[in-house]
Protein backbone atom coordinates (compact mmCIF):
# COMPACT_ATOMS: atom_id res chain seq x y z
CA UNK A 1 0.00 0.00 0.00
CA UNK A 2 1.84 3.21 -0.91
CA UNK A 3 1.67 6.37 1.40
CA UNK A 4 2.14 10.03 0.05
CA UNK A 5 3.48 11.99 2.96
CA UNK A 6 5.55 15.36 3.06
CA UNK A 7 8.72 14.48 2.88
CA UNK A 8 10.49 17.94 3.97
CA UNK A 9 11.05 17.30 7.64
CA UNK A 10 9.91 13.80 8.01
CA UNK A 11 13.43 12.46 7.58
CA UNK A 12 14.94 14.69 10.12
CA UNK A 13 13.90 14.36 13.70
CA UNK A 14 13.87 16.69 16.39
CA UNK A 15 16.28 16.52 19.34
CA UNK A 16 13.04 17.54 21.96
CA UNK A 17 11.08 14.77 20.59
CA UNK A 18 10.63 11.73 22.51
CA UNK A 19 11.09 8.49 20.24
CA UNK A 20 7.24 6.52 19.82
CA UNK A 21 7.10 2.78 20.01
CA UNK A 22 6.61 2.04 16.62
CA UNK A 23 3.53 0.45 15.63
CA UNK A 24 3.75 -3.06 13.56
CA UNK A 25 1.99 -3.00 10.36
CA UNK A 26 -0.23 -4.91 9.22
CA UNK A 27 0.06 -8.12 6.79
CA UNK A 28 -1.00 -6.30 4.09
CA UNK A 29 0.33 -6.97 0.38
CA UNK A 30 2.36 -3.71 -0.85
CA UNK A 31 1.35 -1.77 -3.99
CA UNK A 32 4.25 -1.42 -6.41
CA UNK A 33 7.10 0.83 -5.30
CA UNK A 34 10.26 0.74 -3.32
CA UNK A 35 9.60 -2.02 -0.73
CA UNK A 36 10.56 -1.21 2.91
CA UNK A 37 13.31 -2.42 4.41
CA UNK A 38 12.99 -5.85 6.26
CA UNK A 39 13.62 -4.18 9.84
CA UNK A 40 11.61 -1.52 9.34
CA UNK A 41 9.46 -2.42 12.37
CA UNK A 42 12.61 -1.93 14.61
CA UNK A 43 13.87 1.23 13.20
CA UNK A 44 14.94 4.07 15.46
CA UNK A 45 15.45 7.75 15.89
CA UNK A 46 18.69 8.88 13.64
CA UNK A 47 19.09 5.37 12.20
CA UNK A 48 19.16 6.43 8.88
CA UNK A 49 19.84 2.85 7.14
CA UNK A 50 16.49 1.54 8.53
CA UNK A 51 14.35 4.64 8.30
CA UNK A 52 11.10 4.24 5.92
CA UNK A 53 11.35 5.92 2.49
CA UNK A 54 8.39 7.45 1.42
CA UNK A 55 7.72 6.58 -2.16
CA UNK A 56 7.77 9.00 -5.34
CA UNK A 57 4.53 11.03 -5.56
CA UNK A 58 5.11 12.59 -8.40
CA UNK A 59 3.83 9.57 -11.02
CA UNK A 60 0.04 9.54 -11.30
CA UNK A 61 -0.54 6.26 -10.00
CA UNK A 62 1.05 7.40 -6.48
CA UNK A 63 -0.67 10.82 -6.38
CA UNK A 64 -4.02 8.98 -7.00
CA UNK A 65 -2.89 6.94 -4.03
CA UNK A 66 -2.80 9.41 -1.61
CA UNK A 67 -5.28 10.02 1.14
CA UNK A 68 -6.48 13.14 2.06
CA UNK A 69 -4.23 14.81 4.95
CA UNK A 70 -1.12 12.58 4.68
CA UNK A 71 1.08 15.66 4.56
CA UNK A 72 0.43 16.15 7.80
CA UNK A 73 0.16 12.91 9.07
CA UNK A 74 3.72 13.15 10.40
CA UNK A 75 3.76 16.49 12.43
CA UNK A 76 0.21 15.73 14.16
CA UNK A 77 1.53 12.38 15.09
CA UNK A 78 3.08 11.65 18.75
CA UNK A 79 5.91 11.00 17.17
CA UNK A 80 7.01 13.93 15.53
CA UNK A 81 8.61 12.76 12.17
CA UNK A 82 8.07 9.65 11.94
CA UNK A 83 5.40 7.80 9.41
CA UNK A 84 2.54 5.47 11.39
CA UNK A 85 1.78 2.78 9.44
CA UNK A 86 -1.74 2.80 8.85
CA UNK A 87 -4.78 0.17 10.80
CA UNK A 88 -5.97 -1.79 8.94
CA UNK A 89 -8.40 -4.92 8.88
CA UNK A 90 -7.25 -8.29 6.14
CA UNK A 91 -9.96 -8.43 4.18
CA UNK A 92 -11.15 -11.90 5.34
CA UNK A 93 -11.04 -10.90 8.95
CA UNK A 94 -13.43 -8.69 8.98
CA UNK A 95 -16.47 -8.34 5.90
CA UNK A 96 -18.64 -5.01 8.29
CA UNK A 97 -15.14 -2.74 7.63
CA UNK A 98 -15.49 -3.81 3.06
CA UNK A 99 -18.84 -2.81 3.67
CA UNK A 100 -18.54 0.23 5.51
CA UNK A 101 -15.61 0.80 3.18
CA UNK A 102 -18.30 0.58 0.35
CA UNK A 103 -20.38 3.22 1.50
CA UNK A 104 -18.03 5.77 1.83
CA UNK A 105 -17.58 5.06 -2.28
CA UNK A 106 -21.56 5.63 -2.44
CA UNK A 107 -22.80 8.61 -3.67
CA UNK A 108 -24.50 11.42 -1.62
CA UNK A 109 -28.26 10.57 -1.25
CA UNK A 110 -28.87 13.47 -3.25
CA UNK A 111 -26.93 12.04 -6.33
CA UNK A 112 -28.69 8.68 -6.44
CA UNK A 113 -30.70 8.34 -10.01
CA UNK A 114 -34.06 8.88 -9.01
CA UNK A 115 -34.44 5.39 -10.57
CA UNK A 116 -32.71 3.81 -8.26
CA UNK A 117 -34.50 5.43 -5.55
CA UNK A 118 -37.94 4.25 -6.52
CA UNK A 119 -36.80 0.63 -7.08
CA UNK A 120 -35.23 0.42 -3.47
CA UNK A 121 -37.98 2.44 -2.15
CA UNK A 122 -40.82 0.20 -3.61
CA UNK A 123 -38.62 -3.24 -2.54
CA UNK A 124 -38.89 -1.89 1.36
CA UNK A 125 -42.43 -1.82 1.05
CA UNK A 126 -42.80 -4.88 -0.21
CA UNK A 127 -40.43 -6.48 2.10
CA UNK A 128 -42.82 -5.31 5.39
CA UNK A 129 -46.19 -5.58 3.82
CA UNK A 130 -46.12 -8.95 0.97
CA UNK A 131 -48.55 -8.86 -1.80
CA UNK A 132 -50.54 -6.00 0.29
CA UNK A 133 -48.48 -3.18 -1.57
CA UNK A 134 -49.89 -4.81 -5.08
CA UNK A 135 -53.61 -4.97 -3.48
CA UNK A 136 -53.05 -1.47 -2.78
CA UNK A 137 -52.24 -0.39 -5.84
CA UNK A 138 -55.88 -2.37 -7.42
CA UNK A 139 -57.62 -1.06 -4.34
CA UNK A 140 -57.22 2.72 -5.16
CA UNK A 141 -57.37 2.16 -8.61
CA UNK A 142 -60.34 -0.10 -9.78
CA UNK A 143 -63.57 0.70 -8.78
CA UNK A 144 -65.97 -1.19 -6.77
CA UNK A 145 -68.81 -2.78 -8.01
CA UNK A 146 -72.22 -1.31 -8.43
CA UNK A 147 -69.73 2.16 -9.40
CA UNK A 148 -70.62 3.62 -12.71
CA UNK A 149 -67.36 5.26 -14.73
CA UNK A 150 -69.55 8.44 -14.16
CA UNK A 151 -68.90 8.17 -10.08
CA UNK A 152 -65.74 7.66 -9.91
CA UNK A 153 -62.17 8.14 -11.45
CA UNK A 154 -61.29 5.18 -10.63
CA UNK A 155 -61.11 2.80 -13.96
CA UNK A 156 -62.60 -1.52 -14.12
CA UNK A 157 -60.40 -4.43 -13.60
CA UNK A 158 -60.09 -4.77 -17.08
CA UNK A 159 -58.76 -1.69 -17.95
CA UNK A 160 -56.18 -1.84 -15.25
CA UNK A 161 -55.80 -5.45 -16.38
CA UNK A 162 -54.90 -4.19 -19.68
CA UNK A 163 -52.63 -1.46 -18.55
CA UNK A 164 -51.07 -3.66 -16.02
CA UNK A 165 -50.68 -6.03 -19.21
CA UNK A 166 -52.11 -8.98 -17.11
CA UNK A 167 -55.03 -10.93 -16.80
CA UNK A 168 -58.62 -9.47 -15.15
CA UNK A 169 -59.01 -12.50 -12.97
CA UNK A 170 -55.39 -12.27 -11.65
CA UNK A 171 -56.41 -8.40 -10.72
CA UNK A 172 -59.60 -9.42 -9.23
CA UNK A 173 -57.60 -11.79 -6.38
CA UNK A 174 -56.24 -8.76 -5.27
CA UNK A 175 -59.28 -6.61 -5.23
CA UNK A 176 -60.73 -9.40 -3.51
CA UNK A 177 -57.99 -10.22 -0.63
CA UNK A 178 -58.55 -6.62 -0.43
CA UNK A 179 -62.50 -6.84 0.08
CA UNK A 180 -61.73 -9.64 2.80
CA UNK A 181 -59.48 -7.59 5.12
CA UNK A 182 -61.78 -4.35 4.68
CA UNK A 183 -64.78 -6.65 5.79
CA UNK A 184 -62.18 -7.75 8.84
CA UNK A 185 -61.15 -3.91 9.43
CA UNK A 186 -57.65 -4.29 8.59
CA UNK A 187 -57.51 -1.87 5.77
CA UNK A 188 -59.62 0.71 4.46
CA UNK A 189 -62.61 -0.01 2.13
CA UNK A 190 -62.58 1.25 -1.21
CA UNK A 191 -64.90 3.86 -1.11
CA UNK A 192 -61.99 5.87 1.17
CA UNK A 193 -59.04 4.95 -1.61
CA UNK A 194 -58.65 7.69 -4.19
CA UNK A 195 -56.08 6.97 -6.99
CA UNK A 196 -52.55 7.99 -5.47
CA UNK A 197 -53.79 7.74 -1.89
CA UNK A 198 -50.90 5.63 0.31
CA UNK A 199 -52.18 4.19 3.49
CA UNK A 200 -50.82 1.95 6.71
CA UNK A 201 -50.60 -1.63 5.16
CA UNK A 202 -50.63 -4.87 7.22
CA UNK A 203 -47.66 -7.41 8.00
CA UNK A 204 -46.70 -9.39 5.21
CA UNK A 205 -47.40 -12.69 7.59
CA UNK A 206 -51.26 -12.03 7.27
CA UNK A 207 -51.14 -11.77 3.26
CA UNK A 208 -51.42 -14.99 2.61
CA UNK A 209 -54.88 -15.64 4.83
CA UNK A 210 -56.77 -13.58 2.68
CA UNK A 211 -54.68 -13.90 -0.90
CA UNK A 212 -56.60 -16.69 -2.83
CA UNK A 213 -53.61 -17.52 -5.67
CA UNK A 214 -56.63 -19.37 -7.79
CA UNK A 215 -60.36 -18.43 -8.65
CA UNK A 216 -61.15 -22.35 -8.20
CA UNK A 217 -60.95 -21.90 -4.39
CA UNK A 218 -64.18 -19.24 -4.09
CA UNK A 219 -66.43 -21.64 -5.41
CA UNK A 220 -68.10 -24.77 -3.59
CA UNK A 221 -65.54 -27.30 -5.10
CA UNK A 222 -62.79 -24.65 -4.03
CA UNK A 223 -63.87 -24.21 -0.32
CA UNK A 224 -64.06 -28.42 0.01
CA UNK A 225 -60.69 -28.39 -1.19
CA UNK A 226 -59.31 -25.74 0.88
CA UNK A 227 -60.94 -27.14 3.97
CA UNK A 228 -59.43 -31.02 3.09
CA UNK A 229 -55.90 -28.83 2.01
CA UNK A 230 -55.77 -27.39 5.55
CA UNK A 231 -56.93 -30.59 7.66
CA UNK A 232 -53.86 -32.37 5.89
CA UNK A 233 -51.74 -29.61 6.85
CA UNK A 234 -50.42 -28.41 3.63
CA UNK A 235 -50.98 -25.11 1.40
CA UNK A 236 -54.72 -25.48 -0.21
CA UNK A 237 -52.67 -23.55 -3.34
CA UNK A 238 -51.18 -27.00 -4.11
CA UNK A 239 -54.26 -29.10 -3.47
CA UNK A 240 -55.79 -26.42 -5.99
CA UNK A 241 -53.49 -27.16 -8.19
CA UNK A 242 -53.77 -30.50 -8.65
CA UNK A 243 -57.90 -30.13 -8.55
CA UNK A 244 -57.18 -28.03 -11.71
CA UNK A 245 -55.14 -30.47 -13.51
CA UNK A 246 -56.61 -33.86 -13.86
CA UNK A 247 -54.23 -34.79 -16.41
CA UNK A 248 -50.94 -33.49 -14.57
CA UNK A 249 -52.60 -36.09 -11.53
CA UNK A 250 -53.09 -38.70 -14.34
CA UNK A 251 -49.29 -38.17 -15.43
CA UNK A 252 -48.06 -38.73 -12.15
CA UNK A 253 -50.44 -41.66 -10.99
CA UNK A 254 -48.95 -43.16 -14.36
CA UNK A 255 -45.39 -42.41 -13.60
CA UNK A 256 -44.71 -43.13 -9.57
CA UNK A 257 -45.82 -45.91 -7.70
CA UNK A 258 -46.14 -43.51 -4.69
CA UNK A 259 -48.14 -41.21 -6.29
CA UNK A 260 -50.31 -44.32 -7.37
CA UNK A 261 -50.39 -45.49 -3.80
CA UNK A 262 -51.28 -42.50 -2.37
CA UNK A 263 -54.33 -41.94 -4.73
CA UNK A 264 -55.88 -45.28 -3.80
CA UNK A 265 -56.18 -44.93 -0.70
CA UNK A 266 -57.78 -41.66 -0.96
CA UNK A 267 -60.14 -43.25 -2.93
CA UNK A 268 -60.84 -46.15 -0.30
CA UNK A 269 -61.33 -43.47 2.13
CA UNK A 270 -63.67 -41.00 0.07
CA UNK A 271 -65.72 -44.43 -0.43
CA UNK A 272 -68.38 -44.67 2.22
CA UNK A 273 -69.38 -41.06 1.54
CA UNK A 274 -69.50 -41.13 -2.08
CA UNK A 275 -72.24 -43.75 -3.24
CA UNK A 276 -71.11 -42.97 -7.02
CA UNK A 277 -67.73 -43.54 -6.60
CA UNK A 278 -68.34 -46.60 -4.94
CA UNK A 279 -70.87 -48.13 -7.28
CA UNK A 280 -68.42 -46.86 -10.30
CA UNK A 281 -65.48 -48.52 -8.67
CA UNK A 282 -67.62 -52.22 -8.32
CA UNK A 283 -68.10 -51.80 -12.09
CA UNK A 284 -65.07 -51.21 -13.02
CA UNK A 285 -63.60 -54.35 -11.13
CA UNK A 286 -66.63 -56.33 -12.41
CA UNK A 287 -65.45 -55.71 -16.02
CA UNK A 288 -62.07 -56.05 -15.55
CA UNK A 289 -60.77 -59.96 -15.62
CA UNK A 290 -57.82 -59.15 -13.67
CA UNK A 291 -59.28 -56.87 -11.57
CA UNK A 292 -62.00 -60.12 -11.12
CA UNK A 293 -59.31 -62.46 -10.49
CA UNK A 294 -57.58 -60.58 -7.80
CA UNK A 295 -60.47 -59.40 -6.09
CA UNK A 296 -61.50 -62.87 -5.91
CA UNK A 297 -57.95 -63.55 -4.48
CA UNK A 298 -58.12 -61.27 -1.78
CA UNK A 299 -61.11 -62.79 -0.50
CA UNK A 300 -59.81 -66.13 -0.52
CA UNK A 301 -57.07 -64.92 1.48
CA UNK A 302 -59.03 -62.30 3.84
CA UNK A 303 -61.18 -65.87 4.96
CA UNK A 304 -58.05 -68.01 5.57
CA UNK A 305 -56.70 -65.33 7.31
CA UNK A 306 -60.36 -64.88 9.55
CA UNK A 307 -59.99 -68.98 9.88
CA UNK A 308 -56.72 -68.68 11.88
CA UNK A 309 -57.61 -65.57 13.62
CA UNK A 310 -61.06 -66.79 14.51
CA UNK A 311 -58.96 -69.79 16.29
CA UNK A 312 -56.23 -67.36 18.38
CA UNK A 313 -58.92 -64.98 19.25
CA UNK A 314 -61.88 -67.25 20.53
CA UNK A 315 -60.43 -70.65 21.07
CA UNK A 316 -62.90 -72.40 18.78
CA UNK A 317 -62.36 -73.81 15.25
CA UNK A 318 -64.46 -75.43 12.20
CA UNK A 319 -63.45 -78.62 10.93
CA UNK A 320 -63.55 -79.50 7.65
CA UNK A 321 -66.82 -80.98 8.08
CA UNK A 322 -68.16 -77.68 9.58
CA UNK A 323 -68.80 -78.92 13.61
CA UNK A 324 -67.32 -76.23 15.39
CA UNK A 325 -65.06 -77.59 18.03
CA UNK A 326 -63.03 -76.12 20.76
CA UNK A 327 -59.05 -75.76 20.01
CA UNK A 328 -56.48 -77.38 21.44
CA UNK A 329 -53.78 -74.76 23.50
CA UNK A 330 -51.21 -76.28 20.61
CA UNK A 331 -53.43 -75.41 17.74
CA UNK A 332 -54.16 -71.47 19.11
CA UNK A 333 -50.27 -70.94 20.24
CA UNK A 334 -49.70 -72.26 16.43
CA UNK A 335 -52.35 -69.75 15.30
CA UNK A 336 -50.96 -66.48 17.20
CA UNK A 337 -47.89 -67.35 16.01
CA UNK A 338 -48.77 -67.05 12.13
CA UNK A 339 -50.49 -63.91 13.10
CA UNK A 340 -48.14 -62.27 14.89
CA UNK A 341 -45.69 -62.76 11.67
CA UNK A 342 -48.15 -61.20 9.39
CA UNK A 343 -49.21 -59.00 11.52
CA UNK A 344 -45.69 -57.47 11.24
CA UNK A 345 -45.72 -57.03 7.70
CA UNK A 346 -44.94 -54.13 6.34
CA UNK A 347 -48.17 -52.43 4.70
CA UNK A 348 -47.08 -52.78 0.91
CA UNK A 349 -45.92 -56.43 1.61
CA UNK A 350 -47.96 -59.14 0.37
CA UNK A 351 -50.06 -61.09 2.94
CA UNK A 352 -51.13 -63.77 0.90
CA UNK A 353 -48.63 -66.49 0.79
CA UNK A 354 -48.21 -65.81 4.61
CA UNK A 355 -51.69 -66.56 5.11
CA UNK A 356 -51.99 -69.37 2.85
CA UNK A 357 -49.09 -71.05 5.06
CA UNK A 358 -50.89 -70.56 8.33
CA UNK A 359 -54.28 -71.58 6.81
CA UNK A 360 -52.62 -74.85 5.54
CA UNK A 361 -50.89 -75.38 9.05
CA UNK A 362 -54.17 -75.10 11.04
CA UNK A 363 -56.11 -77.24 9.25
CA UNK A 364 -53.61 -79.79 9.22
CA UNK A 365 -53.22 -79.69 12.92
CA UNK A 366 -56.93 -79.71 12.95
CA UNK A 367 -57.35 -83.23 10.76
CA UNK A 368 -54.86 -84.09 12.88
CA UNK A 369 -56.75 -83.55 16.29
CA UNK A 370 -59.38 -85.05 14.73
CA UNK A 371 -57.76 -88.28 14.02
CA UNK A 372 -56.51 -88.53 17.62
CA UNK A 373 -60.05 -88.66 19.06
CA UNK A 374 -61.99 -91.47 17.93
CA UNK A 375 -65.62 -89.71 19.44
CA UNK A 376 -64.79 -86.71 17.72
CA UNK A 377 -64.02 -88.67 14.16
CA UNK A 378 -67.35 -90.20 14.28
CA UNK A 379 -68.46 -87.13 14.59
CA UNK A 380 -66.94 -85.58 11.57
CA UNK A 381 -67.90 -88.96 9.67
CA UNK A 382 -71.67 -88.14 10.78
CA UNK A 383 -71.15 -84.66 9.86
CA UNK A 384 -69.49 -85.21 6.45
CA UNK A 385 -72.15 -87.70 5.42
CA UNK A 386 -74.76 -85.25 6.31
CA UNK A 387 -73.26 -82.28 4.41
CA UNK A 388 -73.31 -84.70 1.28
CA UNK A 389 -76.42 -85.85 1.84
CA UNK A 390 -78.25 -82.46 1.73
CA UNK A 391 -76.19 -81.80 -1.74
CA UNK A 392 -77.16 -84.59 -3.07
CA UNK A 393 -80.91 -84.09 -2.18
CA UNK A 394 -81.11 -80.53 -3.12
CA UNK A 395 -79.60 -82.05 -6.71
CA UNK A 396 -82.16 -84.87 -7.08
CA UNK A 397 -85.25 -82.30 -6.05
CA UNK A 398 -84.41 -80.49 -9.48
CA UNK A 399 -83.80 -83.81 -11.74
CA UNK A 400 -87.49 -84.08 -12.69
CA UNK A 401 -89.12 -83.00 -15.95
CA UNK A 402 -92.47 -81.31 -14.63
CA UNK A 403 -91.46 -78.25 -16.63
CA UNK A 404 -90.88 -80.36 -19.89
CA UNK A 405 -94.18 -81.43 -22.62
CA UNK A 406 -94.14 -85.16 -22.83
CA UNK A 407 -93.16 -84.70 -26.92
CA UNK A 408 -90.31 -82.80 -26.01
CA UNK A 409 -88.86 -85.40 -23.78
CA UNK A 410 -87.09 -87.35 -26.80
CA UNK A 411 -85.57 -84.65 -28.02
CA UNK A 412 -83.64 -83.44 -24.77
CA UNK A 413 -82.67 -87.45 -23.53
CA UNK A 414 -79.43 -87.94 -24.57
CA UNK A 415 -77.93 -91.44 -24.03
CA UNK A 416 -75.20 -90.74 -21.11
CA UNK A 417 -77.91 -89.30 -19.31
CA UNK A 418 -79.73 -92.72 -18.58
CA UNK A 419 -76.46 -94.21 -17.92
CA UNK A 420 -75.62 -91.51 -15.16
CA UNK A 421 -78.71 -91.63 -13.57
CA UNK A 422 -78.73 -95.67 -13.32
CA UNK A 423 -74.94 -95.24 -11.75
CA UNK A 424 -76.34 -92.62 -8.95
CA UNK A 425 -79.31 -95.13 -8.26
CA UNK A 426 -76.57 -97.94 -8.00
CA UNK A 427 -75.06 -95.58 -5.34
CA UNK A 428 -77.79 -95.13 -3.46
CA UNK A 429 -78.79 -98.33 -3.33
CA UNK A 430 -75.39 -99.29 -1.83
CA UNK A 431 -75.76 -96.05 0.65
CA UNK A 432 -79.08 -97.33 1.92
CA UNK A 433 -78.24 -101.48 2.22
CA UNK A 434 -75.10 -100.30 4.50
CA UNK A 435 -77.99 -97.98 6.80
CA UNK A 436 -79.93 -100.26 6.65
CA UNK A 437 -77.30 -102.82 8.05
CA UNK A 438 -76.04 -100.55 10.33
CA UNK A 439 -79.53 -100.25 12.25
CA UNK A 440 -79.96 -104.43 12.13
CA UNK A 441 -77.24 -104.64 14.21
CA UNK A 442 -78.11 -101.78 16.62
Amino acid sequence: MSVAIDSSDAAIPSGDDVPAEPVPAPAVAPDAGPAAPANEETAEPGDTANMWTPPTTDTPDATAAAPEGASDSASDSPSGDFWTPPTEVPFAESSEVDAEAEAEDDPAPGDVPEAITRDAHEFGVYARTGGWAFALKVARSVRPGGQSAGESVKVSARKFAELADCSPDRVMRFYKAWDSAADDGLVPQFEALEPGTDVELPDADVWLSYYVSRNSATSVRGQAITAAAESEGIRPTKALEVAENPTALRAAILADPGTAEAARKALMDRLDEDPVLRTGMARDVVRTDDLKKAVAEETKTGGQLEYVRRIAEEGQVKTPAGQKIEASPELRQEAERHLSLIDELDEDEEAGEWAREAYDTVRTLVAETVEKDPELRVQERRAKFYSSLQKATKAFEELTFDDVAAEEIDDIVEDDMLQRLEELQSAIAMCITALQSAQKKD
